[in-house]
């Protein structure tokens, strides 16, 4: 994965945590603008959160964090 979209996630998720809380849960979808301006990088985050970790559509912000950090 990109270290762009690395870094967009952490800050996505730190974003939402910090307004909602530890339990607040998001998709990939929220690392995106609400038009599709970057296909391969949209894709590239389908693939990793769908193929790669097999995650529901729904997950919580600090799972995805860790995710993240865990590389």
């Amino acid at each position: 994965m990109r270290s762009i979209l690395k870094q967009k996630i952490i800050e996505v998720c730190d974003k939402k945590i910090a307004s909602k809380g530890n339990s607040v849960g998001l998709s990939f979808y929220a690392f995106f603008a609400n038009k599709n301006d970057d296909p391969e990088l949209l894709m590239e985050a389908a693939t990793w959160w769908i193929k790669t970790h097999q995650l529901d559509h729904f997950e919580k912000a600090v799972k995805i964090k860790a995710l993240i950090d865990a590389g």
